[in-house]
């Protein structure tokens, strides 16, 4: 895939080029924030419809807010109260968006290729808001996007990604994005949670998070998804805690100015412990903040009218 591409599906087929192009754009959005007036008519006329088939508070809220700043038309459409309840295909609601005039679709769900699906059989753009354990595309761009923005480099930056690395489609999209870059990537977590061959993509592994966290200079903390406790992917949360909550003792070997990332939602006492997550090492709300830039920016860089214009 390439920006020139109607859309955004994931991370793995994106080239460093595409990447830079991103991020160009997002400094550019980003700059928007300090404006009395943060709204630009980009996409006046255009309809943004947002599709969830999964509960969503910072990644739908942070779309929507995106889409009306660029003066788009914006819908949301609620699963539980639509015709999808009724047994309508996925295809068959993405026809039915696009006969209404949806410009861009932009869609969670619990599968993974479903948004794929949609954008092989519409004419709209697809954006893919997390699809099953696949991708999570704009949410590895945020991160990405902030890890440049404080560090001032993505080149031999060390990354450590620490949690449920098997099931995390944000840790898939930090991956591709950030080897891609040229920062060194390491993973941490139990090792029911770390997908076999994954030191093929360039990852290193630790099993050892007081280890792991000594030279890094980010730690991307990702959600321990409790419903995996159901599985026995891990025998408790206890000892979760004790193995792998990222905590100030912990931090104690790693480097002072080390960035500390979620992406949230954050469950406070097991991946995380309140006093990490609200010191002054943890960038966690800017990260919402840039998701907005973020998605600001893939609209853009998506719309079918900027393309036609840069090409006569």
């Amino acid at each position: 895939m390439s920006l020139n591409c109607k859309d955004l599906l994931g991370l793995e087929h994106l080239d460093k080029k595409d990447l830079q192009t991103i991020l160009g754009s997002v400094k550019l959005f980003k700059s928007l924030f300090t404006r009395s007036v943060k709204k630009v008519p980009t996409l006046v006329g255009k309809t943004v419809v947002i599709l969830f088939y999964e509960p969503s508070t910072r990644t739908r809220t942070s779309f929507e807010i995106a889409a009306k700043r660029l003066s788009a038309d914006v819908v949301n459409v609620t699963v539980s109260t639509s015709s999808i309840v009724k047994g309508e295909c996925l295809i068959d609601t993405g026809k039915t968006l696009e006969a209404m005039k949806a410009d861009y679709i932009i869609v969670r769900h619990s599968l993974a290729g479903a948004p794929a699906i949609l954008a092989r059989n519409l004419s709209a753009s697809i954006i893919n808001a997390g699809d099953g354990f696949h991708e999570h595309p704009t949410q590895g761009l945020l991160d990405l996007y902030t890890m440049y923005e404080k560090k001032k480099k993505l080149e031999r930056l060390k990354v450590l990604l620490v949690g449920d690395i098997l099931h995390s489609r944000v840790a898939k999209s930090n991956i591709w994005a950030l080897t891609k870059m040229g920062a060194q990537v390491a993973v941490s977590g139990p090792p029911t949670l770390i997908p076999a061959g994954i030191e093929d993509l360039g990852v290193k592994v630790y099993y050892d998070l007081d280890e792991a966290v000594k030279q890094v200079d980010v730690v991307n903390i990702l959600r321990i998804q409790l419903e995996r406790q159901k599985e026995n992917l891990f025998p408790s949360v206890y000892e979760y805690v004790e193995l792998y909550q990222l905590t100030k003792e912990r931090l104690r070997s790693a480097k002072k100015d080390v960035l500390i990332m979620h992406p949230g939602p954050m469950n406070r006492g097991i991946e995380i412990s309140s006093d990490v997550a609200d010191s002054s090492n943890a960038v966690i709300n800017e990260q919402v903040t840039n998701g907005i830039a973020v998605r600001m920016a893939v609209l853009y860089l998506l719309n079918p009218k900027r393309k036609n214009e840069s090409s006569n």
